[in-house]
């Protein structure tokens, strides 16, 4: 998932709270002033016992940052936040429970992506997908989650995939939506062996194991990927430059007629993505924009004869 996985050992944090639009500026600008393989960022909203809800952001590094560095870019959003924000650092077996301490479960359309500590939030004809505390990071809490979530229950709305497919499934969410709601088989790939493991962990715990092949596989070249498909929808939530990397082999596996989700884009790089597939016969069909992240849902030509 985009919101990737902090180093091995101690990983450092800076946390701050904030109103919702400066929570989603910070982790934005951050983001985009840091090397995306050393750093990790989040804006969610947290539960606020004495005022209500509110926001927060949390930024991971690899190692441990210039602290007043870090100061000096939050400022440029806003002052305050920068006074207010706070240094720590967690053990690796420690981090993602700090993440999830006091996230309210995220609704989209009948998923409800939650915590242990809020099973009891699952009502009637709805599809509880829990992800509790784990090594691998990608709760549902960020817009990319979110935007392919929304993509997953728009596809349902129009038929079911015979197979689908999800590049970098980090902890498995989206590929658990999927095979609960479809009720049809899922390959879940990811370049990272832990992210992987605990996928299926969670994919157990959530009884939704049996339809998912899990695959540790780095790019799409893996015979696996094209034994299993053609896919009718595909969910790839990574980053602009794998996207690109992964556009002529992904385009290679889409069923005629597929769905391709395409996430983890900030708004400057959606056209690029775009052009990458495009390239590839995949034409837009939707685009969505949530907190800041564009999730893309594109179409294979129906008219073109699948290379297999």
């Amino acid at each position: 998932m985009l919101e990737g996985l902090p180093p091995n050992g101690a990983s450092h944090v800076m946390r701050v709270d904030a109103p919702e639009g400066e929570a989603r500026a910070i982790a934005e600008f951050l983001g985009e002033s840091f090397d995306p393989a050393e750093v990790a960022t989040s804006a969610f909203e947290i539960e606020n016992r004495a005022e209500g809800s509110g926001w927060a952001v949390e930024v991971y590094f690899g190692e441990e940052p210039d602290e007043d560095m870090v100061r000096e870019l939050v400022a440029i959003v806003s002052p305050a936040a920068a006074a207010a924000a706070a240094f720590s650092t967690l053990d690796r077996k420690d981090w993602v429970a700090a993440s999830l301490e006091g996230l309210a479960p995220v609704a989209v359309g009948p998923f409800i992506v939650h915590g242990s500590h809020d099973r009891g939030a699952v009502g009637p004809n709805r599809i509880g997908i829990e992800i509790e505390a784990a090594l691998a990071f990608g709760t549902g809490h960020h817009g990319t989650t979110k935007g392919c979530l929304a993509a997953i229950v728009a596809f349902g709305k129009k038929r079911r995939p015979a197979h689908t497919l999800d590049i970098g499934t980090g902890t498995g969410v989206l590929a658990m939506a999927a095979a609960r709601l479809f009720h049809e088989p899922v390959v879940a790939s990811d370049i990272d062996r832990v992210a992987v493991a605990t996928a299926r962990v969670n994919a157990q715990a959530n009884h939704a194991a049996a339809p998912i092949h899990f695959l540790h596989a780095p790019g799409l070249s893996n015979g696996v990927f094209r034994r299993r498909g053609p896919y009718d929808l595909v969910l790839a939530n990574i980053l602009l430059a794998p996207l690109k990397l992964i556009a002529r082999p992904l385009a290679r596996l889409v069923a005629p007629g597929g769905t391709v989700v395409l996430s983890g884009l900030l708004p400057s790089h959606a056209n690029a993505a775009l052009a990458a597939y495009r390239a590839q016969g995949l034409y837009l069909v939707r685009r969505r924009t949530i907190e800041g992240w564009v999730t893309l849902e594109l179409t294979a030509d129906a008219g073109r004869p699948h290379r297999r």
